[in-house]
């Protein structure tokens, strides 16, 4: 079985399906069948999908690669169960035992009557979900029996913990902060605050998965996440909010949210890109004494701030231990004027006080001009072909198009299209360049600089949630039940942070953590062995030397084991 994509030439453009292709036994040859269809090109590219056929082409590819793990699965159950266990997960264990969260987690489930211990539940699905994300059902059924100390627990238990975990979030966010607390403490004198959106692939909307502005550009009902972090980047809090809810006015009650049901007085600092940057909240963050930190796009700037960023005067150059440069920096402290509309309609100026600060990055500004040429010569190749207007998609902005010459005479009503040099040349000119805009008028610009570059910090816990964890596709339909699935994929996170920021001191970055806590396995012998098949690295080295224990041995008995189990960190 494979997946491909069909493009289809009807009279309104170029309609794309999902195909599927199989093995048919009757006619013992190939034969395909309609999987899904998607759509106009044109349409979707209205609903914000730049390139539909790009974009539909690599969910296809994504859709294959799971298709052949799906298949390795069931041919590994058709062999047998397999020997392997999952090991790597004992990190996590250590850190969630330390923060004894389980009696609180007691005391809710007490009014419930559950055949189960919330506790173990939540823990066995924290693991799952690092280890091997997927849905509820292959959790149960394939994922869990894997884990080195596997989980008696059955597809209906899974399904009410998580419609239960999914109403009371708030509250076991709120006990595990309590304890997180006491164990590492969280610094809370500035914190800070970004927020994304889930999209689900369903055509209706309900109470929380709402149509909106979607991060990734989909047009299918979403749900928004808003994410507080202490100054650490260890997240403090979250809340979800219908996807319909535009981010720029929710960030404000989201915030002060957040702030109150966890007690924090210190500042929160909203770090965003410009999406977030609106009078609304710079206003509004002032007002309850917290602060701000934006990044502007130079392309829109008024022209005396464009001519400020791009004139070289002032720029001070940092460079690294063997004098290649890194970036150059210069700043100013002004009043600007922000105006906005209050409820009754009315338009106010407000001037602020704040710094700027301009920024050149020599490997973004590569970076930029590489994209820039990409798409110019993609649109090159479009007009060689003499391709439609709708399939120029994002690089139709270094075009022109028309239906007349020079003089304004029609040319055989015919598209005309022509390559818009003026475009391309003040993009490669800004390529590299960025403004901050902050409140933190105090603060050395660097200092600006390094806490905006660590966004990615807040960033990437997003990208753990999506990327890492598989956050979604979400095959489940409650309300509380999403919920609680997100509310998993938040403490899985929380875990991982804490392992990497709290016990290591950063001295390891995520994506080695994650992989070392999926590929850490082990298989049984006789005799209470175990051998661990677990590939050799640098990595694994290091990290043995760091917490003194025999990951890097390939026989491992049942005491050392249990050693890595019961492990302090």
């Amino acid at each position: 079985m494979a997946y491909f994509l069909k493009k289809s030439n009807l009279k309104r453009g170029i309609y794309l399906q999902i195909y599927e292709s199989f093995y048919n036994p009757d006619k013992k040859e190939t034969a395909h069948k309609s999987y899904k269809a998607i759509g106009y090109v044109q349409d979707l590219i209205d609903s914000g999908i730049s390139d539909p056929i790009a974009y539909y082409s690599d969910v296809v590819a994504q859709m294959n690669i799971e298709a052949k793990r799906a298949k390795k699965d069931n041919e590994a159950k058709q062999i047998g169960e397999s020997p392997e266990s999952y090991l790597g997960y004992f990190l996590l264990q250590s850190i969630y035992d330390s923060l004894h969260v389980s009696n609180y987690l007691d005391l809710m489930q007490s009014v419930k009557g559950f055949r189960f211990r919330l506790s173990g539940l939540m823990e066995a699905l924290i693991y799952s979900r690092v280890v091997d994300p997927c849905s509820k059902n292959r959790t149960c059924h394939d994922v869990l029996p894997k884990l080195y100390e596997s989980y008696d627990l059955s597809y209906d238990q899974i399904l009410d913990g998580v419609e239960y975990m999914g109403n009371e979030y708030e509250k076991i966010i709120e006990v595990f902060n309590h304890q997180v607390n006491l164990k590492y403490p969280l610094d809370t004198s500035t914190t800070y605050f970004d927020c994304t959106n889930f999209y689900f692939e369903i055509d209706k909307e309900d109470e929380s998965r709402k149509k909106g502005p979607s991060k990734e550009n989909r047009n299918e009902p979403i749900i928004g996440l808003g994410l507080l972090l202490d100054a650490n980047q260890i997240p403090i809090g979250m809340k979800l909010y219908p996807g319909n809810e535009s981010e720029k006015p929710v960030i404000r009650d989201v915030i002060k949210e957040l702030k109150d049901r966890n007690q924090i007085s210190g500042k929160t600092v909203q770090v965003a890109d410009k999406g977030l940057n609106c009078a609304e909240n710079i206003i509004n963050a002032l007002k309850n004494k917290d602060g701000y930190l934006f990044s502007k796009s130079v392309k829109q700037l008024p022209e005396t701030e464009k001519t400020w960023v791009l004139l070289q005067d002032g720029y001070k150059k940092v460079i690294d231990s063997d004098g290649r440069l890194l970036y150059q920096i210069k700043e100013c402290i002004d009043e600007f004027p922000y105006t906005y509309t209050d409820e009754n309609g009315k338009k106010h100026t407000v001037r602020v006080k704040e710094k700027r600060v301009a920024i050149y990055n020599p490997k973004l500004a590569e970076k930029k001009k590489y994209e820039i040429n990409k798409m110019v010569e993609k649109a090159m190749i479009l007009k060689a072909c003499q391709a439609k207007k709708s399939e120029f998609g994002e690089c139709s902005k270094y075009v022109t198009f028309s239906c007349a010459d020079q003089k304004g005479n029609a040319i055989d009503g015919k598209l005309k299209v022509a390559i818009n040099r003026d475009a391309i040349d003040k993009d490669l000119k800004l390529a590299g360049y960025n403004l901050l805009v902050t409140s933190e008028t105090k603060m050395k610009a660097d200092d600006i600089y390094n806490t905006y570059h660590n966004l990615w910090r807040i960033e990437e816990s997003f990208k753990v949630m999506k990327s890492y964890l598989d956050a979604r596709p979400v095959f489940l339909q409650k309300t509380a039940s999403i919920h609680g699935h997100f509310l998993i994929c938040y403490l899985a996170v929380l875990l991982i942070r804490l392992l990497q920021f709290k016990v290591l001191e950063n001295k390891y970055c995520t994506e080695k953590l994650i992989n070392f806590i999926r590929e850490f396995r082990v298989v049984k012998l006789e005799h209470n062995k175990y051998v661990n098949i677990t590939s050799s690295s640098e990595f694994i080295k290091s990290l043995a030397n760091e917490l003194g224990l025999p990951i890097t041995n390939y026989f491992l008995n049942e005491s050392q084991i249990k050693m890595m189990l019961n492990y302090k960190l």
